[in-house]
């Protein structure tokens, strides 16, 4: 959310990195060596796994309440 000050596409283009499997996967291989890292990554897969469960997909650079899974908030 932090980078939404910078704009709607560094905005986007960071949340969608925050909210990508990628990044909990590797941090998830991180944790077979640090075990601390291992419930850190299955928190942040399960806060992705909600949000796509609650609609709330991988943001557009068009508009914030664009999203891959559709449009969400009032529009919808």
């Amino acid at each position: 959310m932090v980078g939404y000050a910078f704009g709607p596409t560094a905005g986007a283009v960071s949340y969608n990195m925050v909210h990508s499997y990628i990044f909990a996967a590797g941090l998830a291989a991180l944790g077979l060596v640090w075990p601390l890292l291992l419930p850190v990554a299955c928190i942040w897969a399960a806060h992705i796994g909600i949000d796509r469960a609650l609609g709330y997909g991988l943001k557009s650079v068009s508009a914030f309440n664009e999203t891959h899974l559709g449009p969400i908030g009032r529009r919808r």
